[in-house]
Order: structure tokens, then sequence, then C-alpha cells
């Protein structure tokens, strides 16, 4: 983009201090600043409210409370209630691929033969200001039909083909903040920068064009965190003159809390309510941080947290019932596996582990699946195809799944292992030093990894280092053995990477970082909020 850099017409109150660059005006416009902060001034102070019960909720779990069922609410999981009618094109979401904002990843990924795709804002992009602008930019371009491009570096040209995959957003969870723009003397909110301005922009669009505007909710916790989310939906609405119940939203089940609270979540948002995701990795990631203070829930290796057992088949099933009672769509988990290069057979055993994975889901009632490349999308289409020929499960209810508190709570058995320690050691740090660099969706091991990753390789080492837990039967974790084995297992990746691409990365801010939130005292809530500091 050689153009020169736009001037912003910015509505009182609003300033923006991310550099600009050419066509930035056309997202940061007056008006939609204006709209965004509309809603950052009507809604704010409930989200900083809600953040707050948060972290008050914290402390209960830091001194032994356990999560379960909510009595006040019992009305709402025994009611005979439904969602509203969801719209013709999510009603088949047999397949769905997930990545960043980039402008290549988008046309890939809506030509990939996916059903979905999800465009990530939150765990599958680092949020550098350019990654974000440059994101609606591109977004916006899809519904212009201008998304096509020719890449200045390959020559290789990228167009979108008939039929492309249905579009769906993911802004940033409600506790991130987008630091370049300020809204009345504070920073704002990146969920409602997220959604307010691809909404904005785009509702209208996609809606001439046969869809609409979609939505996936990161991270949530609690039904009031749901609310909020639907009070800014009608917000939106009412300001943009779409109807009631237009927004539709899928809903990330991804963390401890919101698993006893998949009813509720679902009725807060039942205007607006498309169905409810397994969000597999945070959700490992949060079982753990949640209860990071309980001796009596430290799990295994993190190899060994299988979705056929524990807690984790627990929540699936008790999702999918759930859902298909209110008539939402239950979406199975991340694929993660990436094609495996010049080694044939460990590419059609990484295939092999994929296609079980989604006979599992598909068989229990799930009614599509998460992937994470394209080459994915054939092998996940297949068994979808097989064992769900219609367009949904809705009519698989279920009613033969009977979960309870102590099966949403019941921990893995398996062995920890100082293998699994380095792994995580060795995940974590290259994970955080792409994302510092600017990506956030990065292949490491064969295997395309989001901020989750590196939250559950930290989240278990604090785990592991706090309890002193024992390793392979003898060997006792503490921060001197963090400490010998980092260099250790920096020494490694340098080998795996080459030390010219090593040397040229952020390799020391990231070791420091992971390695100052691996020892603290304190559990960090979330490693992206310390590390967003870095980033320009």
């Amino acid at each position: 983009m050689s153009s020169p850099a736009p001037s912003l017409s910015l509505p009182k109150g609003v300033v923006v201090k991310g550099a600009l660059a050419a066509r930035y005006d056309e997202i940061l416009s007056h008006d939609a600043l204006a709209f965004v902060a509309d809603l950052q001034r009507r809604f704010n102070e409930t989200r900083k409210r809600l953040m707050a019960v948060r972290a008050e909720r914290q402390k209960r779990f830091d001194a032994g409370e356990t999560p379960d069922f909510l009595a006040e609410t019992k009305h709402i999981r025994e009611g005979d209630w439904k969602v509203a009618p969801i719209p013709a094109d999510l009603q088949d979401r047999r397949v769905e691929i997930t990545g960043p904002v980039d402008r290549k990843m988008i046309v890939n990924a809506l030509n990939s033969g996916a059903k979905v795709f999800m465009a990530d804002f939150e765990d599958a992009s680092s949020p550098v200001w350019a990654n974000m602008v440059e994101g609606q930019i591109n977004l916006r371009d899809r519904w212009a039909g201008k998304i096509d491009f020719t890449d200045a570096t390959t020559g290789k040209a990228y167009k979108l083909r008939d039929k492309p995959a249905v579009l769906i957003i993911r802004p940033r969870g409600w506790h991130l903040p987008e630091r370049h723009i300020e809204i009345d003397g504070e920073i704002a909110s990146g969920a409602l920068v997220d959604f307010g301005l691809y909404v904005f922009h785009n509702a209208k669009a996609s809606l001439a064009q046969g869809s609409g505007p979609y939505f996936y909710l990161p991270k949530l916790e609690s039904h009031l965190e749901a609310r909020l989310w639907n009070d800014v939906f009608v917000a939106a609405q009412t300001a943009l003159g779409l109807k009631p119940g237009t927004i539709k939203a899928t809903v990330l089940i991804e963390t401890l809390p919101a698993a006893f609270e998949m009813d509720e979540i679902i009725y807060e948002l039942r205007e607006h309510m498309a169905g409810l995701n397994c969000g597999r990795w945070d959700y490992i990631f949060s079982f753990i941080k949640k209860l990071a203070r309980n001796k009596a829930f430290v799990l295994p290796d993190r190899s060994q947290v299988v979705m056929t057992k524990a807690f984790l088949r627990a929540y699936s099933l008790l999702l999918i019932k759930t859902c298909h009672r209110r008539g939402a769509f239950a979406m199975g988990g991340m694929a993660a596996q990436i094609p495996v290069k010049n080694n044939p057979e460990a590419n059609a055993a990484a295939f092999a582990k994929v296609k079980a994975d989604k006979e599992r889901e598909a068989g229990d009632g799930h009614d599509g699946t998460w992937v994470a490349h394209p080459d994915l999308v054939p092998v996940a289409t297949e068994v979808f195809d097989r064992l769900m020929p219609q367009p949904n499960q809705l009519d698989k209810k279920r009613e033969d799944v009977n979960v309870g508190r102590a099966d949403l709570l019941e921990v893995h058995e398996g062995t920890r292992t100082e293998a699994g320690f380095r792994e995580n050691i060795r995940v974590g740090v290259q994970y955080l030093e792409a994302w510092l660099r600017g990506r956030g969706a990065v292949p490491i091991y064969n295997m395309m990894e989001d901020a989750a990753t590196a939250e559950i390789s930290r989240a278990q080492i604090w785990q592991f280092v706090q309890y002193g837990v024992e390793v392979d039967g003898g060997t006792k974790v503490s921060a001197e053995l963090f400490k010998r084995c980092m260099p250790e297992e920096m020494e490694r990746v340098r080998g795996e990477l080459g030390a010219e691409t090593y040397d040229k990365g952020r390799f020391p801010e990231a070791i420091q970082l992971f390695s100052k939130l691996s020892l603290a005292p304190e559990f960090e809530d979330f490693l992206t909020v310390p590390a967003y500091a870095k980033l320009g």
C-alpha cells in the first residue's frame, strides 16, 4: 500500500492512537467510530463490572469452592422454551474452518469447501493494530465483491469462487482492550470495537446477499455476560434499522463456569442464538486455571487430556443435549492437525486421528465440527456426509445423557512426565514468540496452534511448579527444574528451526515473559493481556 496515509474525521470524545495507512479511513470513518463510541458509552461500565465479578468468583475458587449449577436459574433449565428460528444459510454447518483475518487466509478459507469460515479477531490473530484494521478492510471487501487480489510476492491470483463458505466473525473477548482507540479518555473494549466496526460496515451488505451478521462469541463465563452481548445486539440492530433477531451468535463454551450455565446462556441470547461450540483447548485451559489452587484438580500431561474421557466427555455430551433441546446447533471441537510434509506415514496417522475424532462427534450428535487447515475439510466432510446425511442432527435429543456436577469435574487419569513438562515449555515459548511478531495461528510440531495452546502449556507448568508435582514417578517439579529445562529446550528449538531463524526472532522477550508468567506467585488470568503491552 503505497498511497499516503489518510487523516480521520473523529467524533467528539474519540481518539485514535494507532498509525494510519491506506484505506484505514474507510473502516475508521466518523460514523463507524461514533457507532462504536455509542456502544462503549452504553455498555462498558457493565462490562467492567462483569470482569470484577469474574475476579471475585476466582477468589472463591482459589479458596476451595468448585462450580455448580445455579439454584436461582433452575426454572430456566427446567422450562420448556426454544430459540428463535435460525437462518437458512446456518442450517448446515457440518464443517467449519477457522483462521485469522489476513486477505489470503480469508479467500482460501471461503474457497476451502467448508460450509462456514470463522474469521477470527481473537485467538488466531495477534492483535497488532494493523492486523485488526486490515482484517476489517478485508471483510468489508468480501461483501463489496472486492476481495480478489494478486500476491505481490508470488504473483499468484486469489479469487473468490461461487458459493463461498458462510462467514462468521469472532470478535475479541470481554476481557481484552483495544488500546489504539480511546473513548472519553478510556481505552476501548476490543470486543465492542471488533463487533461494532464489522456490523456497522457489513450487516446490510451481508443481508442483501442472502446471509447476515453472524458472530462467534468467545470466553464467556456466565449468562450475565451473554445478557450483555444480547443487549449490545439489540442496541446495534435498533441503531442500524435491522429487524429484531437479525444478528445471530454461536457461543463458544470454552470456560469451566460456562459449562454449568449452558441453558442460561442460550436463554439470554434466545432471539439471536444459533448454537454452542465445544472450544476444547480453551476449555482445558479454563479447567486448569479456575481450579489452579486446588490440588485435587491437577491434570496429567496435555496429550492425555482427551475428548473421550472424564470432564471433556461429559461437557461435550451435555452441550449436545442442551442445544438440541432448545433448537440450537451443537458444534464440535477443533481438529488442529496440519499436513505432515515429506512423511506419508505420519500424515496418514494424523488424518486417521482426525477421522476418529470426527466420527465420535458425528456419532454423538454434533451438527458439525471445526478444522484448522483446508486439507482437513475433505476428511471431516466425508465423516459428516456419511454419518449425517441430513443438514443437522437437531432430532438427536440425547435424552439418555445424564451429566451432573461430579461428571463435569472428573479429572482424567494419566501420567505426568518430564517430557510433557518440557514440551509445554517448547510449545508455549514458540507460540508466544510468533504472537509477538504478529502471528496468531502458528504451525508447531504439525499442529496449528492458537493462543489456547500457549495458555494450557503455561497453566500446566504453573500448577506443576506450585505443587511440586512428581513427574515420571520421582523428579519433583520446581522453579529450579523449570530454569534448568528452559535453556535446554530453547537450544533444541534453535536446532529445529535453524540458528538464523531463531536468532532473528523475538525469543528473548518470549522466554522472559513465559518464564515470568509460569513462575509468578499469582496466576495471571490471560497471557495475552501482559503480552499485548509488547505489541505494535
